[in-house]
Parts: C-alpha cells; sequence; structure tokens
C-alpha cells in the first residue's frame, strides 16, 4: 500500500479487489470467494450471492480459499475453489463451490459441504440480498417450498419480521420487459428486511430462525445447496437521450436544518475529555450524553464525573440510563435521582430502557422477562419530574420495531444505528445510507410526530444485541496500531478503516436524516473510541474535516 493509501484509509489492511466476472450482458464481482453487484445489461439485479458459515454468536468465518479456478470464456463463466472453516475444539467444515455464468442470463452458485467432524453453527448456508433501491414496495412474484405460487410486494416500510418464509423461488422486474428469477435449492430459505439494520438489501437466508440454533451439522453428512439466478426478457435499456439544451440549476426554498450533533460519554472517557477540552471545542457537540448502566457498576463517581465535564463544557445533556428491573422500579430510579442531584449533574433530559431491551429477541425466541415499560416509564417520570422523559432503544431500529413503545407516555423516542452488523466493508457501509431514509420513514409511520431521536449511532458497535457483546478487533500483521487492524463485522472498534471513506460518510448520514424532521438537539454521533478524537499525541485523523460540518440549512 502507497502512502497515500495509508493517508486516505489508516491503515495498510488492504480489501481484496473484486474479480470483474462477465457473460455477454451478464456481470458479477467475484470477492473472497462470494458473488456481489450481480447485473444484467449494467442494472443491478442482486446485491449479493454468498456462502456463509456463522459461529454460535454470529461471526461469520473467514475460510481461505484454496484450489481456485477462474475461467472467462467468450460468453461463459466457470469459477471454482475448495474452503474451510475451523471451529472450537477443532471441528472442522469442508466445502467445494463452483460458479457457472453464461450470456444467456443464467448464473449457478453451487456448494457442497462435508463436515469433518460435528461442527456447530448458527447457520450455514446461502445469503442472497435483494437491492432496495427502486425494488422497495415492488411487485414479486413468490414460490413456496410446497410449490404455491403468490403474488405480492416486498415490503416498503420496514417489515420487523420475516415478509416471506419457506420460499424456493421469488422473481422480480429488472426492468421492463425483463425479469429476474433467484431460485433456491437444498434447504428452506425465508426472508428478512435487512433495512432494519440499516443494510440496504433484503435478505434471502437459509434455515429458519424458528429451528433451534446453535445447532451441530453431523460429522460425515453431505449438505448441497444450489442458487440459480435466471434473467429473461428482451426488453433494452433505453439509450441516454442526447439534447444541446443548457442544463439549469434553480435554487428553491431551504429544506430542513440538519439536526444538532452530540457525542456519548462513558465514565472512563471523562478524564481523557477533560484533559482535551479545546479538541472538543473544536469538534463543536451541541449535546453531550451520559451513559450510565448499574449492571455495570456505574453509581455515584460516574455522575460526579459527569458534572465536572458538563461544567467544563456547557451545553444540553441528556442521561442515558440502563434500569435494571432486578427490583422495585420506584426505589432504583429514586436512587439514581437522588445521586444525579447529590452529583450535581444538571440534566435536560433522561432516556431509559430496560437491561433486558438491549438485547435482540429473534423470531421464534422468547421475550425475556422485562416489567411493563408502562411501569418503567412512570417510575421515571416520578422520579425526574422535571427533565424531559426519553425512551425507545438503546440498541436499533430492528428492536424498536419488533418492541413498539407506548410513545404516548414519553416527550420523545430514540434509537440507535450502526452500518456493519452484517458487514464492514467501504462498499456495504456506505450502501447502508440508502436504508437510512426508510428507517425515518417507517419510525414516523408507527410514532406519528412524537419528537424523534436518533441515539449513539456509531460504525465501530457500541454493542451487540445479537450476542453478549460486540466482536474484538483483529489484526493481520505483528504492525502496531494501525496498520495491521482490519474492518469485521460486530466489531467493537475499526480504527484505521474510519479514515475518508468513512468520514465521507457523515454529511450523507446527516442529510439522509432531514426529511425526517428529527427533534433539534436529537442526532448523536458517537465518538468512536476516545483516542480517536480527543487524545492527546495523536494527529488528526482524515476524517477531521467533517467533525464542524454546517449545522443547519439544507
Amino acid at each position: 500500500m502507497t502512502a497515500d493509501a495509508f493517508l486516505l484509509y489508516g491503515t495498510h489492511a488492504v480489501e481484496t479487489e473484486p474479480v470483474r466476472l462477465r457473460a455477454g450482458a451478464l456481470s458479477a464481482d467475484f470477492v473472497n470467494g462470494n458473488l456481489r453487484t450481480i447485473r444484467h445489461c449494467g442494472i443491478e439485479v442482486l446485491r449479493a450471492i454468498a456462502y456463509i458459515v456463522r459461529d454460535r454468536d454470529w461471526g461469520t468465518y473467514e475460510p481461505a480459499l484454496t484450489d481456485l479456478v477462474i475461467d472467462q470464456g467468450t460468453g461463459t463463466i466457470a469459477v471454482s475453489y475448495s474452503a474451510s472453516c475451523v471451529g472450537p475444539e477443532g471441528s472442522r467444515l469442508d466445502f467445494r463451490a463452483t460458479i457457472k455464468g453464461s450470456a444467456d442470463g443464467q448464473l449457478v452458485f453451487d456448494v457442497i459441504a462435508l463436515p469433518e467432524n460435528a461442527f456447530e453453527t448458527n447457520r450455514c448456508g446461502f445469503c442472497i440480498l435483494h437491492p432496495i433501491a427502486g425494488l422497495a414496495g415492488s411487485p414479486v412474484t413468490v414460490e413456496h417450498t410446497d410449490g404455491s405460487v403468490v403474488e405480492t410486494k416486498l415490503p416498503h416500510l420496514i417489515d420487523p419480521w420475516q415478509p416471506f418464509k419457506d420460499l424456493r423461488a421469488i422473481t422480480h422486474e429488472v426492468r421492463p420487459g425483463v425479469t429476474a428469477e433467484c431460485r433456491m435449492e437444498g434447504d428452506a430459505f425465508e426472508m428478512e428486511d435487512q433495512r432494519n439494520w440499516s443494510d440496504a438489501s433484503y435478505k434471502t437466508y437459509v434455515r429458519p430462525l424458528a429451528l433451534p440454533w446453535p445447532y451441530m451439522l453431523p460429522a460425515g453428512q453431505t449438505l448441497r445447496q444450489t442458487i440459480s439466478l435466471r434473467v429473461t426478457g428482451d426488453g433494452r435499456v433505453p439509450a441516454a437521450a442526447a439534447t444541446a439544451e443548457p442544463v439549469r440549476v434553480e435554487l428553491g426554498e431551504a429544506g430542513p436544518l440538519l439536526p444538532d450533533i452530540g457525542v456519548i460519554i462513558y465514565p472512563d472517557e471523562v478524564e481523557t475529555a477533560l484533559a482535551n477540552l479545546p479538541t472538543l471545542s473544536a469538534l463543536g457537540p451541541q449535546q453531550l450524553m451520559f451513559h450510565y448502566d448499574p449492571t455495570r457498576g456505574h453509581g455515584l463517581d460516574a455522575l460526579q464525573s459527569y458534572a465536572r465535564l458538563a461544567a467544563a463544557y456547557p451545553v444540553e445533556t441528556t442521561l442515558e440510563c440502563v434500569v435494571s428491573c432486578e427490583g422495585d422500579l420506584d426505589a432504583e430510579l429514586s436512587d439514581a435521582a437522588g445521586m444525579v442531584r447529590q452529583a450535581g449533574l444538571a440534566l435536560s433530559a433522561i432516556a431509559v430502557s430496560p437491561s433486558v431491551d438491549r438485547q435482540s429477541t429473534p423470531p421464534g425466541s422468547a421475550w425475556p422477562e422485562c416489567p411493563p415499560l408502562e411501569d418503567v416509564y412512570a417510575a421515571a417520570r416520578r422520579a425526574f419530574p422535571d427533565i424531559r422523559l426519553g425512551g425507545g432503544m438503546f440498541s436499533y431500529f430492528t428492536e424498536l420495531n419488533r418492541k413498539r413503545v407506548p410513545a404516548d407516555l414519553l416527550d420523545f423516542v430514540s434509537h440507535c444505528t450502526c452500518p456493519i452488523v452484517h458487514a464492514a466493508d467501504d462498499l456495504s457501509v456506505m450502501q447502508s445510507l440508502e436504508a437510512l431514509p426508510f428507517i425515518t420513514q417507517s419510525a414516523r409511520t408507527i410514532f406519528g410526530a412524537k419528537p424523534y431521536r436518533i441515539g449513539p449511532s456509531t460504525i465501530a458497535m457500541r454493542q451487540n444485541p445479537m450476542a453478549g457483546r460486540p466482536r474484538p478487533i483483529r489484526t493481520i500483521s505483528a504492525s502496531p496500531w494501525p496498520t495491521g487492524i482490519r474492518a469485521m463485522p460486530a466489531c467493537s472498534r475499526l480504527h484505521g478503516r474510519s479514515a475518508m471513506p468513512r468520514a465521507s460518510r457523515r454529511p450523507g448520514w446527516r442529510c439522509s436524516r432531514c426529511p425526517a424532521s428529527l427533534e433539534r438537539s436529537a442526532c448523536w454521533r458517537h465518538p468512536g473510541n476516545p483516542s480517536a478524537k480527543v487524545n492527546p499525541g495523536r494527529s488528526s485523523r482524515p476524517c477531521r474535516g467533517f467533525a464542524n460540518w454546517p449545522d443547519s440549512g439544507t
């Protein structure tokens, strides 16, 4: 990697360059054994076809490819490779993959897997991603495993559960006169709306979530799955219209204001922030959100440190308060209010959430025991009667969409976003911007005109609702931070990979929220880890120029 590339990306880790496969009008990018950006006549048909093996915490194995052969003939594609996944206690899964494509619009991805010994997994098989741009809310033909065929539509508003189950095939219109059928064989498939997690796709995956997981693949038992894409029709892409007329651009009325930006602070970050107040001031957050979690030992000391920072950097403040719900709600929240007063912490608002609501409840799973939210909010209102009360989810829109809070008891609702729940490469992170307007539109449909905030929204995952904790970072060389860091899904810190590509996402993130009319002082940007923004002794990262992007206007 060149010095310029290091300055651009902030790491010497390099994402694998895709191999462009072509067969007539059909094209696809081959990356790490999988296909993405599958197009016909330049129009995206599928976002990806990938063979995925997950561990018990939904982490994705990254098998090395062997015996890779790529043969592109005249109007044909032929790819084959072998790969292995090594799990805990020496468990191993081997598989052989073949990919064939032809100029007549057919593409077949076939995998035969063989566990060497009993192999534990949450998922083993194909995932197919349909794009959302131009497809959301459009008609599709769904064929089920029992042979029945249904004419229906992809959801426009984000579906909290699976829109389609027991899938065998799904057909959609690529453009007028051209359709694409994606047929899935070897198991039962179902679809989830990945926009819940800000992924820009509908994902069709193997093994219904209603079945138990993790599960064991028996030793020596062959598993075979095949995905067949067939693009048919004679519709042609219209030629671009040529015109000699000048292009005119006129400014209209001002649109919605951009919401204020804030940062969330944890107890162990306060001293760093206090030691670097000029840097914090240069970042210019209009809000400070203080994370308070008694289940992690936070108490009076944490609140006193927050009071010192609030006095040193006087802006509006919100306490993000986790409620353990392990005893009497009034007693727990009254104790918290008493410590806030004792610490001298002046709050503008408090947002509360039961601790158990930070975890995801996938389809088919039992909801964890939790007091009624009406009782939680009432106790919080009694304990903090003079400030605004917020609720929702401290995790992502997925959890809020599945457990819709009684918003009439709140002054505002909130949830967070994170673009690397399922994929952490630069392309996927940037594509996630497509999903954000669907999230805010869906939230507005659910909660109407209720004041609406976006909570701490990070590229790195600050918590993992699907597992006990975010995944640690992984180094790919002996180099010191950050040269050997690579981006991973569901990872707690991204370090260098959060440089210019990620920085350029920030203004896009903010602009995508404007149509939702978010409450002012409501759009939170997590500083990542404190060393990335306010740690002495390190030069500013490439993203620094976006920190004070204009806070008003269109």
